[in-house]
């Protein structure tokens, strides 16, 4: 596999999608953003897509980085190998949407799907916090709240590509409503759920969920009781969350994307504490528990992460992930 070999790379997600040029040594290029219009459903998504694609595309061509596959991530349920979106949460009117069908129509190159969880697994596992481990649990922690496993040494999707979806797990028995149900893990310990979390216990305050968990977390670290007393919260139900992982996976390292890079300690710190109370505590001692080592960086390297895998691997386990010539 030639490390000249270019990927345009899709990081599809409930608030904003990312497109880039890059290699299968992770390398990003060229890098373009844009809203998710997802409440106009998915054929405005799509058609943002192939304009940004072919944007893109032209670009690397005219540049003389060729790109001769389509790799991209994005939140499940999803049927992985036909590429089938099936009504992820943060992406309304997805409905059975045969993504990869699609892209390779209307593109004419190889199109690889994987599950936004996975490819932060594999893009953490190939360049991060995770290399050199064989039993490693990647957090998405973003708009939603999302998982994926290597295990043994090796990507695991569970019998219907549904492993990873932790942030189904009913966590409490009451709390703020995400994934379909109140009180489920994605519903304390997301963005979307943090912010509807100030709301809940705040009303007064912040009952109409104008409050973003960046202005959330401005006024923890400026002291603010309220705020610290929700990013409290939110990260005691991280940590119970992680202590179920730890005791039935037993990992030895548990990566967090995301909001644990953005905001760090006001939630890690909590979460460590109650993981410690909750887990067996030989699977505390064996396991790290750490930011994302990407950084803001990892969606751009998990979009790339679908079509490496499927290729064998990235071009060097040796390989620095410096940004590439633009």
């Amino acid at each position: 596999m030639p490390e000249e070999t270019y990927i345009l790379g899709l990081d599809v997600g409930g608030t904003k999608t990312a497109i880039v040029l890059g290699d299968v040594a992770g390398r990003i290029y060229e890098r373009v953003q844009f809203p998710t219009r997802s409440d106009a459903g998915f054929d405005a998504t799509f058609q943002d897509l192939v304009h940004h694609l072919t944007r893109l595309r032209s670009q690397a061509e005219a540049q003389g980085r060729t790109p001769t596959v389509i790799s991209v991530s994005i939140g499940g349920p999803l049927d992985i190998e036909r590429g089938v979106i099936y009504s992820p949460p943060n992406l309304p009117g997805w409905d059975a949407v045969p993504l990869k069908d699609l892209l390779q129509d209307r593109f004419a190159l190889p199109v690889y799907v994987e599950h936004d969880g996975n490819a932060g697994a594999l893009a953490e596992w190939y360049f991060g916090a995770a290399r050199g481990a064989r039993n490693v649990v990647f957090l998405t922690m973003g708009t939603g709240l999302g998982g994926g496993l290597i295990l043994n040494g090796q990507l695991y999707r569970g019998t219907s590509d549904l492993a990873g979806e932790v942030g189904h797990i009913r966590i409490a028995e009451t709390g703020p409503m995400a994934y379909g149900k109140a009180g489920s893990w994605e519903a304390f310990c997301s963005g979307a759920g943090i912010a509807r979390l100030a709301a809940l216990r705040f009303p007064e305050r912040w009952g109409r969920g104008e409050i973003s968990v960046r202005d959330l977390a401005e006024l923890a670290r400026a002291g603010d009781a309220d705020a610290l007393t929700v990013f409290n919260e939110a990260g005691r139900y991280l940590g119970r969350g992680l202590a179920i992982l730890l005791d039935i996976l037993n990992p030895e390292v548990i990566v967090i994307g995301s909001l644990a890079v953005r905001l760090g300690e006001l939630v890690l710190a909590p979460a460590r504490e109650e993981m410690r109370r909750e887990a067996l505590p030989g699977a505390v001692a064996s396991c790290r528990v750490v930011p994302a080592a990407l950084g803001e960086r990892i969606g751009d390297v998990a979009a790339l992460c679908a079509a490496i895998s499927a290729m064998g691997g990235p071009y060097s386990a040796d390989t620095s992930l410096t940004e590439g010539e633009g």
